[in-house]
């Protein structure tokens, strides 16, 4: 089983700025969307952006939309996550995980009991 890096989180006032980076090997990138969700203690996982570099699609859910986006770097073999105009509620554990099924689109909703792989997780708090 391949686990994914995730990297990237930190301490930002609201308004400000922050990037996530989700590492994957090769063949999962090309083969398998990657989603980013975020967990909150207490809460249910919540998936919020979705790419799929086999079909050339991105889904975000509507808590993000507009704020943040998703994409692969190519030449270092990671899925960023652009987040901007970060509100205190953003803040939670973020993770990354592979669609289960490989050449597919991102499923929608993206519900956490269809990703593999996770990772670690990286904290981000949004806090003044």
């Amino acid at each position: 089983q391949v686990q994914l890096v995730e990297s990237g989180g930190g301490l930002v006032q609201p308004g400000g700025s922050l990037t996530l980076s989700c590492a994957a090997p090769r063949f999962t990138l090309d083969d398998y969307a990657i989603a980013w969700f975020r967990q909150v203690p207490g809460k249910q996982r919540e998936g919020i952006a979705c790419i799929s570099s086999t079909i050339g699609n991105s889904y975000y859910a509507a808590s993000v939309k507009g704020r943040f986006a998703i994409s692969v770097d190519n030449s270092k073999d990671t899925v960023l996550l652009q987040m901007n105009n970060l509100k205190p509620e953003d803040t939670a554990v973020y993770l990354c995980a592979r669609y289960y099924y490989s050449d597919y689109d991102c499923p929608v909703p993206m519900r956490a009991g269809v990703f593999e792989d996770w990772g670690q997780g990286t904290q981000v708090t949004v806090s003044s």
